[in-house]
């Protein structure tokens, strides 16, 4: 079994920023495409960033592009998300997840495994 947890959101204001950290447990962590998706109240779950296994592959929202950064530290099994000015629209409950699949990286079908998520909030 794989455990998934998020750490690092928070309340901020906007143009601030935060990081988020994502701890993946299994010694496969390494081998597979990690992903950050983010919900809003009534609002379907969004993807936000994946990043490949090694990470030389990065991949972005584009209401994101330029703002927020995906890394990977696979010795410390850890991903992070980087999220600079934050905009008041873009609170949410962040989720980090595992990629199972090898289709199309911004499905939410394509992730088996998520955490419970760490909640996001940007004020005006």
């Amino acid at each position: 079994q794989v455990q998934v947890v998020e750490s690092g959101g928070g309340l901020v204001q906007a143009g601030g920023s935060l990081r988020l950290s994502c701890v993946a447990s299994g010694r496969t962590f390494s081998t597979y495409t990690m992903g950050w998706f983010r919900q809003a109240p009534g609002k379907d779950r969004e993807f936000v960033a994946a990043i490949s296994w090694r990470g030389f592959s990065t991949y972005y929202g584009d209401s994101v592009k330029g703002r927020f950064t995906i890394s990977r530290a696979n010795a410390k099994n850890t991903v992070y998300l980087q999220m600079n000015n934050l905009k008041p629209d873009e609170t949410a409950v962040y989720y980090c997840a595992r990629r199972r699949g090898s289709s199309l990286y911004y499905l939410v079908d394509e992730y088996d495994y998520w955490g419970q998520g760490t909640q996001v909030t940007v004020s005006s």
